[in-house]
């Protein structure tokens, strides 16, 4: 049994590539799809309770202002939410921490500013989980309300599953795009390392943090990535692809995954299969099995420093768990710290030359389905890949045993973003066919 009924009909249904052709053919304007994904907030924020900030009437008034122009871009008229740890000079800034409420920038991030320039309507904020890392906020998972949404993107992959807006903005230092749209059933794109713009974004690990966006399909996730960045990507990018070749990678952490996940992973692979594809078993090397803990460590390391206003200042309106995670990264020297960055250059090379063989890798999303609401689930499946800074996209694959959405997660070669598009636009469309 699910809590997430689609609307029946109605313009929040559209994917934002389906809302922008029919903006740029007059049969839409913006004001009209705003104005839906507003009904259906208003219908369903009580119960998920993805946002942190909304202002109904200036996310319309932008709207209305676009409609009086020409369209500046593909983007044009679309709403997006964005993730509360990425500034808006108009909007509070939060961080999901009650050190920053009703904290307001004094600029919008450049992603922010870049979306308003290229015609984007900001509809809001999405809550974050406390400074994007594992501490639980408010969302629930719309699928079915007693259980995560995943994080640390919450807000973002919940809004998004529940047609409450065709695209948001999250961010990943670990799994924080990955794992809630996996858990919520959406698309979930990680682009490569420091393909969008992070300034204005707060910082966790300046080594990994990343930001990406969830969507409703391939198109749109790659769509904004490539207006943000400057790919030179448009909609036919996505089309035509060929059966790609894939390695399946169970990873050093298999056996974490669930029966169902398990069983998911390898029918998508029977799928491709099926469908031209060569998908062949891709064994890591030993030191491969090391890549969490590293991640782990590293990325506690930059914490500690990141931090260093917030535990110094305001220790007692920090969580335990994060207060924990400082003192930890307090504890990791920096010989240890440059001993991980070794490893991780070392397996980036490794992976380098492998990646000569496939287009994509494939791997699970998460280990299990969404477990109940008291956490955000853990970051297994998208600890080596972050650390790696190796794009990853996760689709939809179906629903496990308890009912809840399972992801297929997509991998490709560091700078092969493009390609990713291409081939994961292809996986979409056979994971659809069944």
């Amino acid at each position: 049994m699910t809590d997430l009924s689609p609307p029946q009909a109605g313009h929040q249904l559209l994917s934002a590539a389906e809302a922008s052709a029919a903006i740029h053919a007059g049969t839409l304007t913006s004001e009209a799809l705003v104005s839906a994904c507003l009904e259906r907030i208003a219908q369903r924020e009580g119960d998920v309770q993805a946002w942190a900030f909304i202002d109904p009437e200036q996310a319309l008034a932008q709207a209305r202002a676009l409609d009086r122009e020409p369209p500046r871009s593909w983007l044009h008229g679309i709403p997006v939410g964005i993730k509360d740890v990425i500034d808006t000079c108009d909007m509070p800034t939060g961080y999901g921490s009650p050190i920053y409420q009703g904290h307001r920038p004094v600029a919008d991030a450049a992603c922010v500013a870049q979306i308003r320039e290229l015609g984007g309507v900001i509809l809001g904020k999405t809550v974050s989980t406390e400074f994007a890392t594992r501490h639980p906020n408010k969302t629930r998972n719309p699928h079915r309300l007693t259980q995560t949404p995943g994080g640390s993107s919450s807000g973002s992959g919940a809004a998004v599953a529940d047609y409450m807006v065709p695209l948001a903005l999250g961010t990943q230092t670990s799994s924080s795009v990955i794992r809630p749209a996996a858990y919520c059933g959406v698309v979930g794109y990680k682009p490569g390392f420091g393909l969008i713009n992070r300034a204005g974004m707060k910082f966790l690990a300046e080594s990994l943090d990343t930001i990406g966006v969830l969507s409703r399909t391939v198109t749109d996730a790659g769509m904004l990535a490539a207006l943000l960045s400057g790919l030179p990507v448009g909609p036919q990018s996505f089309k035509d692809g060929k059966a790609p070749r894939i390695g399946l990678c169970r990873t050093p952490w298999w056996s974490e995954a669930s029966p169902s996940v398990q069983q998911s992973l390898l029918q998508c692979a029977e799928r491709f299969r099926k469908a031209g594809a060569t998908v062949d078993e891709l064994e890591l090397p030993a030191e491969f099995a090391e890549l969490n803990d590293v991640q782990i460590r590293l990325s506690a390391y930059e914490f500690f420093r990141a931090l260093s206003h917030e535990r110094i200042r305001h220790p007692q309106l920090i969580s335990d768990s994060l207060t924990q995670r400082i003192a930890v990264g307090g504890q990791v020297t920096r010989q240890q710290y440059e001993a991980a960055v070794a490893l991780m250059k070392r397996c980036q090379r490794w992976m380098e030359n492998e990646m000569s063989g496939y287009e994509l890798l494939m791997a699970p999303s998460a280990p299990t389905e969404a477990p109940d609401i008291a956490g955000t689930g853990e970051p297994t499946f998208g600890l080596m890949w972050t650390l790696l800074q190796m794009p990853c996209m996760t689709l939809p694959c179906g629903v496990g045993q308890a009912g809840l959405p399972v992801g297929v997660q997509l991998v490709a070669a560091c700078g092969n973003d493009i390609g990713l598009y291409r081939d994961a636009a292809w996986a979409e469309v056979q994971l659809s066919a069944h």
